[in-house]
């Protein structure tokens, strides 16, 4: 052990799986300093408010930011530390982890994963690839670790986000519902790696990660240190089919399905008209986005 405590920041969502994980903040936080090390607790009333408090005590260099929560967590914390020296440790603690299993992360166990976080803070950290998006509809540049989503899961969200009732998990499967009765492939006008390709597609998706949606592997064979996102893309269908490809989505056995296709590049631009992206689950902004995948850009404690 160091002759000075290690000084780790944690972020906490207090509202992660709509509040039903609230316990877990404390107990890392009680955790993390019987690994010895010197813990500065933040939460606030809302995401905007936790940025700014963490983004505060990041200026004065702690040795690494724990984020508590979900994949939504996990994107606040990679748009902090991205580029930086400053490693990510996750305690999953969300709806959605799928980072975190990414990561081979425990999930439903904080003491085991701040296990995981002292081991890496004395071993040292893994190195990972994270995305920068642009876009016209952004202010500046953002990050995501895991998936973006352009497709049929980017209108649930959106759809799903704009319901003022009813509240919590209910209002996604509304929005699923509805997605579905309206169910049409889009045109898309994709430029990878500075070749254009138009598709029609009703499901498509830039992957770092394997896995969105908490467990759907649109990208099975997608790594997240080797230079190059997985464009996942689903040909257009009929609603019965598209409902039958799901069991297979989540098991992963797609691949190779001829309405399926996957395409890889370094630089992906997505446009495609009346479509918001959003990115480990967060709202990013109306496409045209372009995504590059910086490699090794995250130091990541797992």
């Amino acid at each position: 052990m160091p002759d000075t405590p290690r000084r780790v920041v944690v972020a906490i969502n207090p509202n992660a799986s709509f509040g039903a994980t609230r316990h877990v903040g404390p107990q890392v936080v009680a955790a993390l300093r019987g690994h010895g090390l010197e813990v500065v607790p933040l939460s606030a009333p809302d995401f905007d408010g936790l940025v700014r408090v963490v983004r505060a005590e990041l200026a004065t260099a702690p040795d690494a930011l724990v984020v508590v929560g979900g994949d939504g967590m996990v994107n606040l914390g990679v748009n902090l530390v991205a580029g930086t020296r400053i490693p990510l440790g996750i305690v999953p603690a969300g709806t959605g982890n799928d980072f975190a299993g990414g990561l081979g992360l425990p999930e439903g166990d904080p003491d085991a994963a701040c296990a995981r976080i002292a081991a890496a803070l004395d071993g040292g950290p893994r190195v990972v690839d994270a995305a920068r998006v642009t876009g016209l509809s952004l202010a500046e540049p953002r990050w995501f670790a895991g998936v973006l989503s352009a497709g049929f899961d980017a209108r649930v969200n959106e759809r799903a986000n704009g319901l003022r009732f009813p509240r919590g998990a209910s209002r996604y499967v509304i929005a699923l519902v509805a997605e579905l009765v309206g169910l049409k492939a889009r045109r898309y006008r994709l430029e990878i790696d500075g070749e254009p390709v138009e598709v029609d597609s009703c499901l498509l998706s830039v992957a770092n990660n394997t896995t969105i949606g908490g467990g759907m592997r649109v990208a099975p064979d997608a790594l997240l240190d080797d230079g190059l996102l997985d464009v996942f893309i689903v040909k257009p269908v009929s609603r019965l089919r598209f409902i039958r490809l799901f069991p297979k989505v989540f098991s992963g056995t797609h691949a190779g399905l001829p309405i399926v296709e996957f395409r890889r590049g370094r630089t992906v631009s997505v446009a495609a008209d009346g479509i918001v992206g959003y990115a480990d689950g967060e709202r990013f902004g109306e496409l045209p986005l372009t995504v590059e995948l910086v490699p090794g850009a995250l130091a990541v404690l797992a």
